[in-house]
Order: C-alpha cells, then structure tokens, then sequence
C-alpha cells in the first residue's frame, strides 16, 4: 500500500443523537438522485459480484416489495423486513448456511455492500402514490441502513448462561473510484463471525457484529454512538476493525480527535476536530484497553502483529505537526491517531470516547483492530483486468478472518486471566 493508503486507507455529537428520526412532515417532496456510492453500482465490475454471487435480484426484488406500499408505515414495515433479511442472508452465506445461487466465495462481503446500495438507491429515487416528505424518506433509508448493517440484530444469551459477550464492528469497502473490486476484510469478518461462538479458557463467548458505512456525515449524525451504546455496558470485550496496513495486524494504542479530509465513499470531505457532544469537555486523545500485548506476542496466524504507538501531534506551544513514535505528549493537539485520521481512526476514538463518557474506562477491553490489506494475486492487481477474484485472493481474506477469530480468542483469554488476578488480590 503506498503511502496515501497507510495514512488515510487506515479506516477507521451527541452520544445517543438520532435515536429516533422522525416519521412525518408537513409537506410531500419528490424523490432525490442516486448518490456517487450508489452510482457506482452501474459499473461492471459490482454487476459481476452481485450475479456471482446470487444477490443480484436483491434490489429488484425490494423494489417490487415497494411498489406494493400504499402508505408510509406499510413502506417502513417493508423496509424493515427486507434490510432484516438481507443482512441475515448475508451472514448466512458468509457461514456456508443456506443455497448458494452463484461461484463467487461465500465469505465475501461486497455481495452485501453493492445489494445494499441497490437498495438504498430504490428508495432514494422511490416516488410513490402516496406523499412521501423528505423526513419520511431519509427515515426509511435510515432503517435500511440500520437493518442491513445488523445493528438491530444484535442478540446475547443470557448472562446466566454463563457465556461471554464480545462485539465486533466491520466497514464497507473504500477507495472504490480507484478499483470497484476492492472488498473490505473487516467487513467480511464481521459476517463470518456474527453469531458464532468461540472457546475461551473459562468457557464460551459469543461475538456479535455490525459494519458502518465510509461516510463522514453518518459518523456526525451519531451512528457509531447510537448502535453501540446500548451494548457497551453489557459487554466483557469489544473492537473496531478495519482494514490497515500491508501485511500485517495492528493494535492501535492512541486515537486522536482529528478528521484529516479524505474524500469517503460519497466523494465528501471533512477536515476539523471529530463532532462529538460536549466538544469543551472532548479529549484531544483516547486510549485502548484492549490486552495488546498478549494480542500481538501469541501466535495466531500468518501476519504480525504490532503494539503500534505512532500518532502526529501538534505539541504544546507549537503550530507545526510531529510524528511521534511512543504516543501523544501532554497538552499535544491531535493530527493522527495511530489508525491515521481517516475513519478507522474516528470509529476508536468515538467507541473508546463512548467508552469512558458511560464510566467503562477500567472494566471494559476495548479499542481498535487494523487488518492486513486485503489484496488481490500477482497479475490480477490492475482494475482493468476486471477479474473480480482470484485464488490468493480468497486465501488472504480467509487468513485474515480466521487469524481475527484467534486473535480475539487470546484478548478474551487475557482479559479472563487478568480479572482471575485481579479477584486473587481482592
């Protein structure tokens, strides 16, 4: 990955704004044109995955489902079964359940990010018999959105049952103008692993997943805070992922409050301290606390992992940027956290912010994950090839999502382990 990519490929307000967006308006307006995400979806290389892999009657079957609403709550209703479904559909071919209608790999997650975007689309451009207003609209792409990310599907046994609780976050993929065949691994893991149960030392966890979009406005309007605040406290672990550096793992140590620009999958930019609520009282830095030693000395598969310390910090007195290898210093203004100030960098600090605000800081494990760079064979890493999938392909994102599923399997261990001693000293 060159150098563009570390800095800003490292993807990564109100903590419970938007709970709720509003279902009625005064007056009907007209349906809006596709968005630039939405565009791309025309172009050959998503056709290809979406035929592949059998999701390409997705959005034309939604789009019959909708033409069968006479009035809003019945579209809403419709909305939410179909965003349901698709995001069930998606888990479940990721983890070999159910047909398989094509011959692309099962564990592959643009399937679900390109029907989405079919979906999204119908219902921007929608224009039913009934006056549908603008909030009406924007409230159904947001119940699309939340549903087929599986943001309303997160489900933990009890907690007499004995089982962990672990959750996971996952992105779409990114850079799309550059290659539309590029696939995210965090997304992709979050739909091999939402569900499943891994064993640990002291007995079975559970992980739940969800994705966010590539979008800054989405992450100002609350999105990161409002899925999971809900499960924060409920949680013995929990971390963003996102894809990172090349060829390896990175436990990102510091997060910082800066957005650097970036254009993201809408071609938007935002450049300024992250939005977040009660901006006087908003640290400049957040901390992991996930168990990163022990998460990148054992050994869990192909890829390195690294403690990584770096950030870019204006010091204290001064107006210029410094990259600094171990971490911030004190009074320092932040210009990039260790995952860059991109939106992997953002979704840390936000979790981690959220965090500390619900009073987490010392008894939840939680921070940012960056995986390997999920790259194409030799002679299949030009675009215009228009070859969709290869063999090494395939292999690398099974090495990442599997090496994430051990990596996980020794925080859980760690922090078990350290709540042991901790219990011994008491």
């Amino acid at each position: 990955m060159n150098s563009l990519r570390v800095r800003i490929g490292i993807l990564g307000m109100v903590l419970l704004a938007g709970l709720a967006v509003p279902t009625t308006a005064a007056t009907a307006q007209g349906a809006s044109t596709p968005t630039a995400e939405e565009r791309r979806l025309d172009r050959a290389a998503p056709q290809q995955i979406l035929r592949r892999s059998g999701f390409d009657s997705v959005a034309s079957d939604f789009v019959h489902d909708l033409a069968r609403a006479h009035a809003f709550e019945r579209a809403r209703g419709l909305v939410v079964r179909d965003g349901t479904a698709l995001w069930r559909r998606a888990v479940d071919w990721a983890q070999g359940r159910g047909s398989a209608s094509g011959d692309l790999g099962r564990d592959d997650d643009r399937p679900l990010y390109w029907a989405r975007l079919g979906m999204t689309r119908a219902v921007r451009t929608w224009e039913p018999g009934f006056g549908l207003s603008d909030t009406q609209r924007s409230a159904l792409l947001d119940q699309l959105e939340r549903t087929s990310r599986g943001q309303t599907d997160i489900r933990y046994p009890s907690r007499a049952t004995g089982i962990k609780r672990i959750l996971v976050t996952g992105f779409d993929p990114f850079t799309l103008d550059k290659d539309s065949r590029i696939s995210n691994p965090s997304g992709a893991a979050a739909l091999a692993l939402d569900g499943t149960v891994i064993q640990t030392n002291s007995g079975p966890a559970r992980i739940e997943a969800v994705t966010f979009p590539v979008r800054w406005q989405d992450f100002a309007k609350g999105t990161v805070e409002r899925t999971l605040a809900p499960y924060l406290p409920k949680v013995d672990l929990y971390t963003t992922v996102s894809q990172g550096r090349v060829g390896r793992f990175d436990v990102e140590r510091t997060n910082g409050a800066w957005r650097g620009g970036y254009p993201d999958n809408d071609n938007i930019s935002s450049t300024g301290t992250v939005p977040v609520a009660t901006p006087a009282a908003q640290p400049q830095w957040t901390s992991t606390t996930l168990p990163y030693k022990a998460m990148v000395t054992a050994r869990t598969g192909r890829f390195p992992g690294y403690d990584h310390t770096e950030v870019t910090e204006i010091p204290a007195g001064s107006t210029e940027p410094v990259v600094r290898p171990d971490g911030p210093t004190p009074g320092s203004t932040a210009r990039e956290g260790g995952g860059g100030n991109y939106l992997s960098n953002e979704i840390a600090y936000r979790a981690t912010l959220l965090r500390d605000r619900l009073g987490l800081h010392d008894r939840l494990p939680g921070g940012h994950l960056h995986t390997p760079v999920l790259q194409f064979g030799a002679g299949n890493t030009d675009p215009a090839t228009g070859t969709i999938t290869d063999p090494q392909f395939v292999q690398n994102r099974l090495d990442i999502v599997a090496q994430l599923r051990a990596i996980l399997t020794v925080a859980a261990n760690a922090e078990n382990a350290a709540n042991a001693e901790s219990a011994a000293l008491k």
